[in-house]
């Protein structure tokens, strides 16, 4: 796996470490890192298990391993609207060039079955008479804008899949997450319910900065963790799924939902007064080919997880400053 440290990776590293364990499954993950030994002292209980070994080094240029290897994930990116903002190129040269040394890896040892993380970013812009965006809809990010280096270079990631599915005969499948939320969740970068959670943590107020009218939606990452392995074992070979919550909700509905979280309840605060001019701007999946399909469902839903998501930040002594 490469990617394995972020957010989604520690989440997969979990609920591999547990179905290793109680499956009794004798499976060895190898997980590729540019820093180890920070995710070390993040995440000691992980990083010791002696079914999972790192590796250090760049997706971009790493030494492959030697041990025989079945299956690939490969989610190696930064969702960093910084990073997208200060340094693009890199973004770009991670995400393409990594995604291409990833398949060509994949393809010289005759791996079984490739599950790349793309992103709900691919996409662009949802129009505003779709409410829920399905796998088939042909938009893109805006090429002549220099911050969808990370939308465009998934879309690149994603062909550069279909190419190794239909030339080599690579059996890869391709995950599309939209908005997500769950414990490890980054509390610090461009993520709302992020922000809101640091916010409610700190006391409050929790702050929306727009007007909070654009829809969101939101899928716990015990539930992905369930998708993502169900994608790399069983989705259809060259396809694409969304991965997320259907239940749409708006910025600031979701700030009274993390608000009601905590007790006193902070204020919510609303920087921007609404337009009603402005076309409604959402960012909500269509997941009905992941439930005819796989059978996927969404078990854990919105107040449910930010319950516990806030409970596991009180339990680790996180106050948000």
């Amino acid at each position: 796996m490469t990617g394995g440290t972020g957010f989604v990776g520690t989440w997969l590293l979990e609920s591999f470490a547990w179905l290793n364990e109680r499956l009794s499954l004798e499976a060895h993950m190898i997980v590729l890192s540019r820093s180890p030994e920070l995710f070390r002292q993040r995440a000691p209980h992980l990083a010791c298990l002696q079914a999972i070994d790192f590796i250090e080094g760049d997706v971009r240029e790493f030494s492959w391993p030697d041990e025989k290897v079945d299956y690939v994930i490969h989610g190696a990116a930064q969702a960093d609207a910084r990073l997208n903002r200060d340094d693009p190129l890199l973004m770009l040269d991670t995400i393409v060039i990594g995604t291409r040394n990833v398949l060509e890896f994949s393809r010289a040892r005759g791996i079984e079955r490739f599950l790349f993380l793309s992103s709900g970013a691919v996409y662009g812009k949802q129009p505003q008479d779709i409410s829920h965006i399905p796998e088939d809809f042909p938009g893109a990010p805006d090429l002549v804008d220099g911050e969808s280096a990370y939308g465009e270079s998934k879309r690149l990631g994603e062909l550069a899949c279909a190419i190794y599915h239909r030339r080599f005969r690579l059996h890869t499948v391709v995950a599309r997450p939209f908005a997500l939320l769950g414990p490890y969740l980054n509390l610090d970068i461009h993520f709302a319910v992020g922000n809101f959670i640091r916010n409610g943590l700190q006391g409050g107020p929790i702050e929306v900065k727009g007007d909070g009218t654009p829809y969101r939606s939101y899928l716990y990452t015990a539930d992905l963790a369930v998708w993502l392995w169900t994608l790399l074992l069983r989705g259809q070979p060259g396809s694409a799924y969304n991965v997320g919550s259907e239940h749409a909700v708006t910025i600031a509905e979701l700030a009274h939902s993390v608000a009601g979280c905590f007790q006193p309840q902070p204020e919510v605060t609303i920087r921007m007064k609404a337009d009603p001019t402005r076309p409604q701007e959402r960012y909500v999946p269509s997941t009905e080919r992941a439930r005819t399909q796989l059978g996927l469902l969404e078990h854990i839903g919105l107040n449910e997880a930010l319950r516990r998501t806030i409970g596991w930040y009180h339990s680790s002594g996180v106050s948000g400053r």
